[in-house]
């Protein structure tokens, strides 16, 4: 497996025709069962954020076939990140946002026939690497197998939130990565 990371905007605009079926792949499984829709959100959210300073896309590549990838960008002081939660309210101090403190996990996906490998932690590992905010935070389906899996990685339990209108619930997670 080859991992890349790629940080120029231009570059990471190039990888969107790899991107869409992986993660179209991925989100169709339960428990997202997402379609068309979904995947065109998708990519309309993927041309704004690639954009973002600090946006870091990592790859990983069979034989030159994308197996999996995982992106996230730092959150800017204008977030609704901390928007949205149902059963927790977050002092100011804690959602303060800089542009620099929090780095967010937008995406991480990997083909099914690729799991279970150490893709997706090799992919999360890439993702941080050289990352200097003093936080990591992202959001996981309660009932999806990778919330368990985030929290062996370290990250703990913000809330519950549904970041959208219409949009299901969601755990927000957060995980320091610097004192």
């Amino acid at each position: 497996m080859k991992y890349t990371t790629v940080t120029d905007p231009v570059a990471a605009g190039r990888e969107l025709d790899d991107l869409a079926p992986v993660y179209e792949a991925v989100f169709a499984e339960p428990p997202y069962l997402e379609g068309p829709r979904d995947v065109a959100e998708f990519l309309e959210r993927y041309q704004r954020e690639h954009k973002t300073p600090g946006f870091r896309l990592v790859l990983a590549r069979d034989a030159g076939k994308l197996a999996g990838f995982a992106y996230g960008l730092p959150l800017a002081s204008t977030t609704g990140w901390w928007s949205g939660f149902q059963d927790t309210d977050l002092p100011e101090e804690f959602t303060r946002e800089d542009g620099h403190r929090t780095f967010g996990v937008m995406e991480l996906a990997v083909l099914a026939d690729r799991r279970g490998h150490g893709v997706g932690r090799a992919l999360h590992t890439a993702l941080l690497d050289g990352v200097t905010a003093e936080r990591v935070t992202l959001t996981v389906r309660p009932e999806a197998p990778a919330a368990a899996w985030y929290e062996r990685l370290g990250y703990t339990l913000i809330g519950l939130t549904r970041p959208w209108d219409g949009a299901p619930v969601y755990r927000s997670m957060i995980k320091p990565l610097r004192p």
